[in-house]
């Protein structure tokens, strides 16, 4: 078990991908989760590794996502007597399942490194790659004719001006540093990808003439404007190290004031059937996978869907109290 716990976590973070680790950390029987249980749960809500069933599987669901879009760990109480004050880090339910059981479950997010695309071989291109990886990101460099040698320590490199084989999501940063080559090519192929934040090393005059060329193009108005250019925060940058510090504070300044942007957009379509199709149950208030629910029931034509065999009995005994149907 510990083995395939690891193999998971080792898997998801070759991919790149967000997840989340999740341990049983305390448990009173009958609780099928015992004390060491561990599991992962990856961003379409799939939990590999079992930490309990019934209500538990449908709130640790819930915990990882939240867990994962704000990147802050928590410890989930399910069946325990609720405090009186309330803990920073802390979510407790009631557990509704027909079993007196209850668990506590220490849920972990782990978030791949912050991605960015840096488009060109000039010397602030080259101080761009180096502060980033400095800084911890993954970097993918772009430049024609480059080899191995023309960048520092780069993740992924394209020798050609074209981003179609390169894998972004709307919280890639993309950096532009052609400096008068291929700089209308290379602010086009950056605009029609997935992307948090563009940052075009040139001139406001050399902007609003790539912004001309580029709506005659047919590309979206507000997201040329939405271009960074002058690349960076003003801080008087005069060396292309200099510049590199101005344009990566500024994606660093994105990033920690977006919420949910270490999350953001790592889903793919390829996955699309797998993602939750997510329902609120109406007894306990816990998010229900619609495509995996423990039980479904027909109320006066709508289906209600339910977590786990306590909140089915409860419902069935007043449904009104908890479905106001066409209302």
């Amino acid at each position: 078990m510990l083995e395939q716990y690891l193999e998971n976590i080792r898997a998801l973070s070759k991919k790149n991908e967000p997840f989340a680790t999740v341990v049983v950390v305390r448990r009173e029987a009958p609780s099928s989760g015992k004390t060491g249980d561990k599991a992962v749960v990856n961003q379409f809500g799939e939990i590999m590794g079992w930490v309990g069933g019934g209500c538990v599987d449908a709130i640790v669901k819930k915990e990882a996502e939240a867990a994962m879009k704000t990147g802050k760990a928590r410890l989930v109480r399910i069946g325990y007597a609720p405090s009186t004050t309330k803990e920073e880090g802390v979510m407790e339910y009631k557990m509704t399942c027909q079993s007196d059981g209850a668990v506590e479950v220490f849920i972990d997010p782990v978030l791949p490194p912050p991605h960015v695309v840096v488009m060109g071989q000039t010397a602030i291109a080259k101080a761009v790659v180096k502060m980033s990886k400095a800084a911890g990101y993954r970097v993918t460099a772009v430049a024609p004719d480059a080899d191995l040698g023309t960048f520092e320590k780069v993740d992924e490199l394209i020798t050609q001006m074209n981003l179609a084989q390169v894998k972004t999501t709307p919280a890639t940063c993309i950096v532009i540093a052609t400096q008068g080559n291929q700089d209308e090519a290379a602010l086009e192929q950056a605009l029609r990808k997935p992307h948090a934040y563009i940052g075009f090393v040139a001139s406001r005059k050399k902007k609003a003439s790539v912004s001309d060329f580029l709506q005659q193009q047919g590309l979206d108005t507000e997201a040329i404007a939405a271009v960074k250019s002058p690349a960076g925060i003003d801080i008087h940058a005069k060396t292309p190290d200099e510049v590199a510090v101005s344009i990566l504070a500024e994606m660093i300044l994105m990033r920690r004031t977006s919420l949910g942007m270490a999350f953001a957009g790592f889903e793919n379509s390829g996955h699309e059937a797998a993602k939750p199709r997510i329902y609120i149950n109406p007894v306990c208030g816990v998010a229900v996978d619609m495509n995996n629910p423990r039980h479904v029931v027909e109320y006066k034509g709508e289906k209600v869907y339910f977590c786990c065999d306590g909140c089915k009995v409860k419902f069935e005994l007043e449904p009104g109290r908890y479905v106001k149907v066409g209302g």
